[in-house]
């Protein structure tokens, strides 16, 4: 059964493609990428999906509110490059 991966920004258009998009190459290096079930939204309409455990992953480029920050994998390594691997490995542990 595929994993569901929500991968969140504060507008769900810029930086969460540019991290969806590395998240595919790597999931497809990994032969993983058919595993996972791909979504992308803005923080905003996705917090209470989040609070609920809708998602199996969730990756955010963006400020997400403390009462979620452990259910979240920050994903800002994947737009500076540093620690960029630290994100890949969360993810690939919680397939």
């Amino acid at each position: 059964m595929k994993k569901s991966l929500m991968v969140v920004c504060g507008t769900g258009i810029a930086t969460s493609t540019i991290a969806t998009g590395k998240i595919k190459a790597y999931l497809e290096k990994e032969g993983l990428l058919d595993n996972v079930k791909f979504l992308q939204s803005k923080i905003s309409d996705e917090v209470g999906a989040i609070r609920n455990g809708d998602y199996d992953i969730v990756v955010s480029t963006t400020i997400v509110p403390n009462d979620i920050k452990e259910k979240v994998i920050n994903g800002v390594p994947l737009l500076t490059g540093v620690g960029t691997q630290s994100v890949f490995d969360h993810i690939k542990n919680a397939l």
